[in-house]
């Protein structure tokens, strides 16, 4: 059972590190909606250490994504993701504090929708780069990618 649980481990871990960028923004989406839902079940059913650590999780995620932006190529784009990263943030530690539940809901919406379109873009085979308009560019150069797929490793374990 234990090789079986390092295998998944393992592919989750290459999942990451072969990722290209607009996939490795898709997943931190995902992993984000995923843990702020985890943390209002936990909440629900006063598992309040768990909902704790999901919060963290998320807020670190977001936190990744918002050092992720790239401003001299995202123009105003990438401003505007930072405010969105921070305001999310922001509300994230109000609806814990004040145990408010619809702010979770408003946070999840907004990263549910980002997330569809940067499935769009991945779609239709798009690069933030090789766009004619100033879309996000949220990809992440060698080094910080290295450093982030590290980081990514840890939220599946």
């Amino acid at each position: 059972m234990r090789s079986q649980s390092y295998g998944a481990v393992a592919y989750k871990q290459t999942n990451y590190l072969t990722a290209d960028p607009v996939k490795l923004i898709i997943m931190c989406y995902e992993k984000a909606i995923e843990r702020l839902k985890s943390a209002k079940e936990y909440y629900q059913n006063g598992q309040y250490e768990a909902k704790a650590k999901a919060i963290q999780k998320a807020q670190d995620i977001i936190s990744e994504l918002n050092m992720a932006l790239n401003f001299e190529k995202g123009g105003e784009i990438a401003r505007n993701l930072d405010m969105l990263y921070k305001y999310m943030s922001k509300q994230i530690v109000g609806a814990d504090i004040n145990r408010d539940l619809s702010s979770l809901d408003e946070i999840i919406w907004m990263l549910e929708e980002l997330n569809s379109a940067w499935k769009e873009i991945s779609a239709n085979g798009q690069r933030p780069l090789q766009s004619s308009t100033p879309i996000l560019n949220a990809t992440l150069n060698g080094e910080s990618r290295q450093q982030n797929s590290t980081y990514l490793r840890t939220w599946s374990v």
